[in-house]
């Protein structure tokens, strides 16, 4: 099947072409004619599929022939997080530049008046994530009472998150009559139970079974002490002179301090998190894409939102205690068909973690040790305590009793601002064909951002 075979208008087969794609893919087949016959459409796919085109490839089609009022768009959008929303929208206007259609993401952590002035001038698509969507509702800013077609990208994520309330907000003022579509990597029970009250008589796709990695993603376990995995990871990344290697830690600080090691060792990295401004992010994206970073050090919630082609390396410093994590972030490598590789550094209190993740992916993952670093605990440990990282930790002090009160650290200082494939998708403009990873707000105080777009494509 190619694209011209899925009844796309001339100017979107244009657009389609000019980026090097003709052949859509098994997400892009099925959801395609379903959204095309105006159907409410429930999709779950792996990550790296073309989800996003599968859906805005469609909507560009039903949208033509009518123009969008002040502040009323014709279509929404909601994702988890701020890049995921850019990368969205950017989908949207590499497909729609030969249509009379305006697009525009918005989403905290920039000012929200750009924003007003561009939904004020009218906006057919409107990528948002929760929380600053409804800091417009509230300002009176945005009418949804227009809308005609509702897409929840990534829905796994945003439960995940916390936004449930949120979105329940927004269903609660938008059309009972409108087309629903809901995207996802993963469909855990509870996103079934919020399809149901606001999807009618869905049509379901499902690529993959549910919760499934990548196939030509090669994974494997190095076992290794806590307190060993900085320097272990320093050795391979030295000895195998690799490039463009994606580190996942669990939290903010883990984050910054693995980058600052990695830096110290010589090794150009930078992290990826929701406590960086937009500018450091975006900065932190474009460098790593450039190869000027060897290393990105990312958290779940900011890796939504990453684009990048051709990814090689997925690194888990740190294994995620929630096992649909892991298909996620090692989602970010092996995407289009194209080959990578998905290496977890595990510890003895990670054990319970990893046998979680192989349950869920109903595969054993290989393992092996690196001669110098073998572990000395080889026995399951309880998991480290919540907010714990392994970076930079020290055994405990001689001398030093267990439990006895130990000197607080200084919290990093929080700031506003949230966290986002295939043959057409949301990579580099979401192009069909060369996935990428997509990639959140952390909550409502998070969710504060703009991007503008906006403008009419000629």
């Amino acid at each position: 099947m190619k694209f011209t075979d899925l009844g796309l208008s001339a100017e979107i087969l244009r657009a389609i072409a000019e980026q090097g794609y003709d052949t859509p893919t098994p997400i892009q087949q099925q959801a395609i004619p379903v959204v095309l016959q105006k159907r409410d459409l429930m999709a779950c796919a792996q990550t790296g599929t073309g989800k996003t085109a599968g859906f805005t490839l469609p909507i560009l089609q039903l949208l033509q022939g009518k123009r969008a009022r002040p502040k009323q768009p014709r279509v929404l959008v909601l994702t988890p997080t701020r890049e995921l929303a850019m990368q969205v929208e950017e989908s949207v206007r590499t497909y729609g530049k030969h249509l009379p259609l305006t697009s525009l993401s918005i989403f905290g952590g920039v000012g929200i008046n750009p924003q007003i002035h561009a939904l004020a001038r009218g906006v057919d698509i409107l990528v948002a994530t929760p929380g600053r969507l409804l800091d417009h509702m509230q300002q009176r800013t945005v009418d949804l009472s227009a809308v005609e077609i509702l897409v929840l990208d990534e829905a796994d994520r945003m439960l995940d998150m916390g936004f449930i309330r949120d979105i329940r907000k927004i269903l609660a003022v938008m059309p009972k009559q409108k087309q629903s579509l809901l995207f996802s990597a993963t469909f855990s029970d509870d996103i079934r139970e919020l399809a149901q009250t606001f999807l009618h008589d869905p049509a379901s796709v499902e690529v993959a079974r549910r919760n499934t990695t990548v196939e030509t993603v090669a994974q494997r376990v190095i076992y290794v002490d806590r307190e060993k995995k900085s320097e272990l990871l320093i050795s391979l990344l030295q000895s195998h002179g690799c490039h463009q290697v994606l580190v996942f830690t669990r939290t903010k600080h883990g984050a910054d301090a693995l980058a600052r090691k990695l830096e110290k060792a010589g090794i150009r990295s930078a992290a990826l998190h929701g406590n960086k401004s937009q500018g450091a992010r975006v900065r932190a994206l474009n460098e790593f894409k450039d190869n000027k970073l060897v290393v990105l050090v990312a958290t779940d919630i900011a890796a939504r939102g990453l684009d990048i082609d051709a990814l090689p390396h997925v690194i888990n410093f740190e294994l995620p205690n929630i096992s649909e994590d892991y298909v996620h972030r090692i989602g970010r490598t092996g995407r289009a068909g194209m080959e990578g590789e998905a290496l977890s550094l595990v510890c003895a209190e990670e054990r319970g973690y990893l046998r979680d993740i192989e349950k869920l992916i109903k595969m054993e993952i290989a393992k092996e040790t690196v001669p110098g670093f073998e572990p000395l605990v080889t026995t399951e440990m309880p998991p480290p305590k919540r907010g714990g990282n392994n970076v930079g930790q020290k055994p405990q002090r001689q001398g030093q009793r267990q439990g006895q009160q130990q000197p607080k650290q200084k919290q990093p200082q929080r700031s506003a601002g949230g966290t986002g494939s295939g043959q057409p998708n949301a990579n580099r403009g979401g192009r069909p064909g060369g996935s990428k990873p997509q990639g959140g707000e952390q909550g409502r105080s998070a969710a504060k951002s703009g991007h503008r777009s906006g403008q009419r494509h000629h």
